[in-house]
């Protein structure tokens, strides 16, 4: 590729002044990919999107480059030289490897470094089937719910309500003031935890209708974001940061003199020194202590797993719920293309069948379902008039949703179970099936040593979900 750097080792400074990671030097290493097929693959990867603007350097170095060496380890054991032949079975085993594989510290591999993991692989494979087809399968090999279900931690979903209330509460007596007025801002933004913390003590801006709106770069799109409105309470959280900072500017960076989120540093390398705060310390640091300190739970008592995105889902899914159009989601949040919007915030508009599903789960049959299986009247007066609305058979149950958008769900094209999707429900008539096809799982991870034992760790997920829908299909066969 034309102007594409050569050698395994590339230093590339970032000179975006909107980036930031303005005036660093990313030193990509190519060396640790063994084989030369894919290492060209990867680095016209690289190089293109990096040359067009589709995504910043920081991103091409941490969430591809440094991403992929997880399938390089993989590619090795399996012997894969070549990403033309790889399959749906091979990405079913990349997840069970990423599952298996341990840290340096001998510790599973967090969900989200899986998640990142599985991610790379599936946008270079994309990318290449548009721009180098000849190099990569022609045909889709991934599902979408490689994950959904089984690492429920994966999913960014809005923050329930009862959280929100227990989070809101601790921030009334929360003493870090970068974390307090921080969190105010990211829930009545949904700007992303980058973008805050690169926020500008002049963001705010006086509006003759609103009242204010507030600016700010999106460093992700390298964009500014256009004014938006903003309540008061934001404006006030925004005005105690630059109260809070006003004396630490004098001995901040020039780069950082007019940021908002900056502090002196209390420990470490650069103790002492005034600077921006880290993402790593706001979210990660800062989050989970947060969390412990207030004794922050879910539904089933466990700390709540908090993270800065699950703030803008659950902006975007508040906005939709009242009414919002899709459009002006996409802006409020900052999509550049409002079919990533529908993407993720869509399937809430059907926020009513969602919640009959969930509380129904496994049901009896689906034309005798009685009402003492839902919460309240209202419920089953919906599912009466919806339950033959856009169902399909499937050989152990049925879909409630097998088309969306004129689109047939790519599992029940790939005849997949679909055990774990929130559309999915079956019947006592499916019991039998249920039970053989267990048996038939048991069986193969018993026989593991013959496939290998990252091949059986991909059955147990699958089992686990089996047993249960067994025991409450024989519960409902019994009358209980």
């Amino acid at each position: 590729m034309a102007g594409r750097p050569d050698g395994d080792v590339w230093n590339i400074v970032d000179n975006n002044k909107d980036s930031q990671h303005y005036g660093r030097n990313f030193k990509f290493d190519f060396s640790y990919i063994s084989s030369g097929e894919i290492k060209d693959v990867v680095k016209d990867y690289v190089w293109q999107n990096y040359r067009v603007g589709n995504k910043t350097l920081s991103t091409l170095y941490s969430k591809e480059l440094m991403c992929f060496k997880f399938f390089e380890a993989f590619a090795e054991v399996r012997k894969i030289e070549t990403l033309k032949n790889i399959s749906n079975v091979d990405v079913d085993n990349y997840v069970s490897f990423l599952r298996t594989t341990l840290t340096r510290n001998n510790k599973p591999l967090k969900y989200n470094s899986q998640k990142a993991a599985l991610d790379c692989l599936k946008n270079i494979i994309r990318w290449c089937q548009l721009h180098r087809p000849n190099d990569v399968p022609a045909t889709e090999i991934f599902t979408g719910n490689e994950y959904i279900g089984v690492n429920r931690k994966l999913k960014i979903d809005f923050i329930p309500d009862d959280v929100v209330a227990q989070i809101n509460e601790a921030l009334k007596k929360e003493e870090n003031p970068y974390l307090k007025y921080g969190i105010i801002i990211l829930q009545l933004t949904g700007m992303r935890i980058g973008d805050l913390l690169k926020l500008r003590i002049d963001c705010i801006k006086p509006h003759l209708i609103s009242g204010y709106t507030i600016e700010w770069t999106q460093h992700k799109g390298r964009k500014n974001k256009a004014p938006m409105p903003v309540r008061s309470e934001c404006v006030a959280a925004i005005e105690k940061l630059i109260e809070v900072t006003a004396e630490l500017r004098n001995e901040a960076d020039e780069k950082d003199k007019d940021t908002l989120m900056i502090w002196r540093v209390p420990v470490g390398k650069g103790a002492g020194k005034v600077m921006s705060i880290s993402q790593r310390t706001f979210g990660t640091v800062w989050f989970d202590k947060f969390i412990k300190d207030n004794n922050i739970k879910d539904a089933n008592g466990d700390y709540y797993n908090l993270t800065s995105h699950q703030f803008r889902r659950t902006l975007g899914t508040d906005m939709l719920s009242k009414g919002a159009n899709i459009n002006v989601i996409q802006q409020v949040l900052g999509h550049s293309d409002p079919s990533v919007t529908k993407r993720f915030y869509a399937d809430v508009k059907d926020k009513e069948r969602a919640e009959v599903f969930k509380s129904v789960g496994v049901i009896g049959n689906i034309n005798q379902i009685q009402s003492s299986a839902f919460d309240n009247v209202s419920e089953f007066e919906w599912f009466k008039a919806n339950k033959d609305k856009c169902v399909a058979g499937l050989c152990d149950g049925y879909c409630t949703k097998p088309v969306t958008d004129g689109n047939i769900c790519p599992r029940l094209l790939k005849r997949q179970k679909c055990y774990t999707c929130s559309r999915y429900i079956t019947t006592p008539e499916y019991l039998e099936a249920h039970k053989q096809h267990l048996a038939n799982l048991e069986k193969q991870l018993e026989e593991g040593a013959i496939y290998g034992e990252h091949y059986a760790e991909h059955f147990i997920p699958t089992i686990e979900v089996l047993k249960v829908i067994i025991e409450r299909l024989e519960g409902l066969q019994n009358g209980n």
